[in-house]
């Protein structure tokens, strides 16, 4: 058992390393559970929003349905870009694809109605929208938008209006890649001061966690509309890539993987290794949102928006540029504006390169200490300790994002935790379940099975204390047995005696009996107690019969090999008596009290003065009439004034040697009715069967004086 116990220490090991292989397997979804987590932590705690120069022009359905449906003409747009210029804003980023020539312009009018002739001269003379679209960008601080693809080719490649530098090594190979471009018309392109890429890299859930501020086309590095818009509102004309490595040789940082900083101007931005930032939603805000309508007809909108970054976008369903957010479906511009709101006030959620490293030094200790718990302290304490230290990751991993903005995934040690105790916990089971029935077996050889197994179904059975219930006792004793152990080597006699009491109790349990007591050589067997059994008597007198065939056989096996082996004489009685336990705080027995028991011993001791093995009273004869037995007498003990019918059974064991029933019976009839009679039958039964013992009894009786059936013990 000690073997298999140090064996099972190392379970909680096995745990770890199978749920570091499960996470390695399964890493896409060990990330789904952790976005789950990182989301439900934005619902729990979105972030505080703060007043910051960003804001959103929303060609919401209100302006649509002011100014026509999508896409307006270029000239309206020229229009409120001429009065967000004029209004001093840092930036305009054009949430907007200008890939496509404008419809509305009037070559492309000419050309749909099919014009000709005059007609088609004098609107072909009036300027193009286009054209006007670009003077105007020309003269505002414009950003204009791109959309990358995963297929196509390079051929197409939008203007790249920002210079790039490498701070430490390049490693754009981290950042996200894609095959091909969608631009901007090239004439607008070259008007605008700025040209970024309007594509998201969500997560395999369709989620925008992270916004990129660089990606990249084969090994071209391209700005965002975010990174795009905060280098033309500071007029920085480069933006520098910082690597881990570098950054390391400033922080002491060990990380020397993909990026770790991009700065433009004079902003410093931390990032992922692939250049991005994770977004901290604050969900939607009116303050953050300026209708297009009124910056077309309202002058005091236009007031506010001085050395404001505006972003021009749609939340109208029907342009379908709506993106998956922790909160849900929000406007694929109000995600950059959030973006942009974060790094200008500094707020930065960030999953530090060590993170890793902790959940993995998480899962170690919580799941080891979660498990040798589980084997080694009883189940309430592993439970508590278990909720313990799942609370401690769980509230470590929150305090970390509320605190200090990092993202700390809880899972892994969560379930390393969870599995590392279930597991030992069950292995721990089985480990105390094998024990118990281990000290089951082991104290079934100190207390009968019946009331081992009695006292697991009934624990309340423990108290002291006890209660009227009639059962039936069985008492034996081997005779000469102080004389054998003079006779042979003391070890010698007590092997035999031990093989003799196995014998004797086996048939005891088999008969589902409860072991009273041994004394030396001597058994006590009593029925329905603990349980209680409707047939006691008749499973006492089964019980004891076979007991004397048992003995009768060990006994002749012996004698056989030269050894002085003694009879057994047994007594079995019935009645009410006090069963329960006994004793005191300290220790407790748990017996039968009363009159019935010391009867069943009297019963055993009266068998050397009757000549009989097995004596039976007339109480276990009432619920067993038709058992093969012979009438003794009535016997009056030493000490009792009361008289009891005694009677030998008639094993097949005892067979020789013993007269005919018939005529025992006859005789044992006249002892009563004719004495005389009586005593003429006995001294003939004993002269044809002098083995048998109960007839030299009774007729040494008859010789003496003594008759009739009344037998009055003087020794007990």
């Amino acid at each position: 058992m000690k073997s298999v116990s140090r064996w099972i220490l190392l379970l909680p090991f096995a745990v770890i390393v199978l749920a570091i292989v499960v996470q390695s397997l399964a890493d896409a979804s060990m990330q789904v559970v952790r976005h789950a987590v990182f989301d439900q932590y934005q619902r729990w705690q979105p972030r505080a929003y703060v007043e910051a120069p960003i804001r959103v022009i929303d060609i919401d359905e209100e302006s649509l349905t002011r100014f026509g449906q999508w896409p307006w003409p270029r000239t309206l747009l020229a229009r409120m870009s001429a009065r967000l210029t004029d209004a001093g804003v840092a930036a305009i980023g054009f949430d907007v694809m200008f890939a496509e020539a404008d419809r509305t312009s009037p070559r492309a009018i000419a050309d749909l109605w099919r014009l000709d002739g005059g007609l088609r001269r004098d609107i072909e003379a009036l300027p193009d929208h286009d054209q006007l679209f670009s003077r105007q960008l020309a003269q505002s601080e414009a950003v204009l938008g791109f959309a990358l693809t995963r297929s196509g080719n390079d051929d197409k490649s939008p203007a790249r209006k920002a210079a790039f530098v490498n701070l430490g090594e390049n490693q754009i190979a981290w950042v996200h890649g894609f095959a091909g471009a969608v631009p901007a018309l090239p004439e607008l392109e070259n008007a605008a001061r700025g040209n970024g890429a309007l594509t998201f890299v969500p997560d395999n859930d369709g989620v925008v966690r992270r916004v990129p501020l660089v990606l990249r086309q084969g090994d071209l590095p391209l700005p965002t509309l975010v990174s795009e818009s905060l280098r033309v509102a500071q007029a920085a004309p480069v933006i520098f890539l910082r690597s881990a490595g570098h950054l390391q040789q400033m922080t002491g940082s060990r990380d020397n993987a993909g990026l770790g900083e991009i700065r433009i101007g004079e902003l410093s931005i931390p990032t992922t290794p692939q250049g991005e930032i994770w977004v901290h939603y604050s969900g939607h805000q009116k303050a953050r949102t300026l209708p297009a309508w009124r910056v077309l007809e309202d002058d005091a909108a236009l007031a506010s928006l001085a050395g404001h970054i505006v972003l021009v976008g749609s939340s109208a369903q029907g342009l379908m540029d709506l993106r998956f957010s922790p909160f849900g479906l929000v406007p694929g511009v109000e995600v950059h504006a959030e973006a942009l709101e974060q790094i200008l006030t500094g707020h930065y959620l960030e999953r530090p390169a060590w993170a890793k490293g902790l959940e993995f030094a998480a899962l170690v200790a919580g799941g080891l200490l979660a498990g040798f718990l589980a084997l080694r302290t009883r189940a309430m304490i592993a439970a508590g300790a278990c909720l313990l230290l799942m609370f401690a990751a769980g509230a470590g991993s929150w305090l970390a994002f509320t605190d200090s903005r990092l993202l700390i995934d809880p899972s892994l040690p969560l379930l390393g935790i969870l599995w590392s105790f279930a597991l030992c916990s069950l292995a721990h089971h089985f480990i105390t379940e094998r024990d118990q029935r281990w000290i089951r077996t082991a104290f079934a050889r100190y207390v009968s099975p019946n009331r081992v197994a009695h006292l697991l179904e009934h624990q309340e059975d423990m108290a002291l204390g006890g209660q009227r219930r009639t059962c039936s006792f069985i008492f034996t004793d081997l005779a000469g047995f102080t004389s054998l152990m003079e006779g042979i080597d003391p070890a010698r006699a007590v092997a035999l005696l031990n093989d003799y009491l196995d014998g004797m109790i086996a048939i005891a349990f088999r008969h589902e009996g409860t072991l009273d007591r041994i004394v030396g050589d001597a058994v006590a067997i009593m029925f329905s107690a603990p349980l209680a059994q409707a047939d006691h008597c008749a499973r006492a007198l089964a019980c004891a019969q076979e007991m004397e065939v048992f003995a009768r056989d060990y006994s002749r096996r012996l004698i056989d090999q030269g050894i002085p082996f003694g009879a057994t004489r047994i007594g079995v009685h019935a009645g009410e008596v006090i069963v329960g336990n006994f004793g005191g705080k300290t220790m407790f027995d748990y017996r039968a009290l009363g009159d019935p028991v010391n009867t069943a011993a009297r019963l055993e001791s009266a068998n050397k003065h009757l000549g009989t093995c097995v004596c039976v009273s007339e109480t276990i004869l009432a619920e067993v009439p038709d058992a093969e037995v012979r009438p003794v007498g009535k016997v009056v003990f030493k000490g009792k004034t009361h008289a009891l019918a005694v009677f030998e059974t008639l094993g097949p064991s005892s067979a020789a040697g013993r007269a005919p029933l018939d005529r025992y019976l006859t005789a044992y009839h006249a002892l009563v009715a004719d004495p005389a009679a009586a005593t003429r039958l006995f001294a003939e039964l004993h002269g044809d069967h002098p083995d048998d013992r109960l007839v030299a009894m009774q007729h040494r009786r008859l010789q003496d004086g003594q008759g009739g059936d009344l037998i009055v013990l003087a020794d007990k």
